[in-house]
């Protein structure tokens, strides 16, 4: 019985190949859904930051004295 090369098994000597590559696939495929998983969540992270730190900007402005208190009242309404 032949169950190597050319065998039932076999698929005339490609089978080993093919598989390997359905191995590198199926992985790699794994690694760029990983990463692109903990790219969205980094984003996630920064656009939630960004929005603090538009309201701090704007409390800064408002102790600095360059707007004044019903600039800075509209302006906090626009951002929360």
């Amino acid at each position: 019985m032949m169950w190597g090369w050319g065998g039932y098994g076999g698929y005339g000597g490609w089978g080993h190949w093919i598989g390997a590559a359905f191995m590198v696939v199926f992985w790699a495929a794994i690694i760029i859904g990983l990463v692109f998983l903990v790219r969205y969540f980094v984003r996630l992270g920064r656009e939630h930051g960004q929005e603090n730190s538009a309201l701090e900007i704007l409390k800064r402005r408002y102790a600095r004295g360059e707007i004044n208190k019903e600039e800075f009242e509209a302006k906090r309404k626009d951002l929360t």
